[in-house]
């Protein structure tokens, strides 16, 4: 079993996305631009109401899905095809946005703490103008298996035979690891697909160690596998098949091409989005 090393790590940026929300964001800047299918990772986090309370009020999105998972808090999802949910503690929302849909997620609460991540997934160019559509996916939805000194959350793709509700346009797999101090893991991850881990509590050691706030992108091929360094490490892991397209940005939109962007933005502006 060949082990899949580590390439690079990335420490991120702060910065503040929607009214106000202070971030970091990680997959999405000068260090990492992206990593196919991966077009962004933001990671939320404080117990100051004003570093959330104003939310991300309506915006739009087209050519892309988006994954919020909630570690902590609650925060309301609308979106103008009609859709409406709640994110609580070990939720996940799982957008997506296709020919394009406008949509706000707004804090439920005026204290304590807000605490997650939301992940961006390329759409092929033959998905990128399919119908929007939206699912809630409850923390008691999201399957765990249990290993000797930790567990695994199962969120999208397939993990000891166990699949979990996440269905993405693309093949990709996301996992929520915890571990125990001294316990190891591997995880087989396809051949040929992009990964990465990011590790917001703790430390895991691979062939190097990766503490609390680093993302180590991953080589492409081999198993993963680690060890805990400290009590209570916890980190996502996200794995992919590349899409192998060209991407163009403009903010919100992803597509193909500057004309696909351009017309994105009048169909938003005359309100073909909602």
């Amino acid at each position: 079993m060949s082990m899949r090393r580590i390439r690079s790590l990335i420490d991120g940026i702060n910065t503040s996305d929607g009214a106000g929300v202070s971030l970091k964001r990680i997959i999405g800047t000068s260090e990492l631009n992206m990593l196919d299918p991966f077009l962004l990772l933001d990671e939320f986090g404080s117990d100051d109401p004003e570093e959330y309370i104003a939310g991300f009020p309506p915006h739009p999105h087209r050519g892309i899905e988006t994954v919020t998972y909630m570690i902590n808090g609650n925060f309301k999802h609308k979106d103008s095809a009609g859709n409406e949910g709640y994110l609580t503690d070990g939720s996940v929302q799982w957008m997506t946005a296709g020919r394009g849909v406008v949509h706000s997620e707004m804090p439920e609460q005026n204290e304590g703490l807000m605490r997650g991540f939301q992940l961006w997934l390329n759409l092929p160019k033959e998905k990128k103008m399919m119908d929007p559509s939206y699912k809630d996916i409850g923390s008691d939805d999201i399957p765990s298996v249990g290993f000797n000194g930790g567990l695994v959350k199962v969120i999208s793709g397939e993990y000891r035979s166990v699949i979990g509700p996440g269905r993405p346009q693309t093949e990709v797999m996301y996992l929520d690891i915890h571990m125990d101090k001294d316990s190891s893991i591997d995880i087989p991850i396809k051949d040929g697909w992009n990964a990465f881990i990011y590790v917001y509590e703790g430390q895991i050691k691979t062939d190097i160690n990766v503490s609390k706030g680093k993302l180590a992108v991953l080589e492409t091929d081999g198993t993963f596998s680690c060890n805990a360094e400290i009590n209570g490490s916890k980190y996502i892991l996200g794995a992919g098949q590349p899409i192998r397209e060209p991407v163009v940005r403009g903010g919100p939109f992803v597509m193909n091409t500057k004309e696909e962007i351009m017309q994105a933005f009048d169909d938003y502006h005359s309100g073909k989005m909602g």
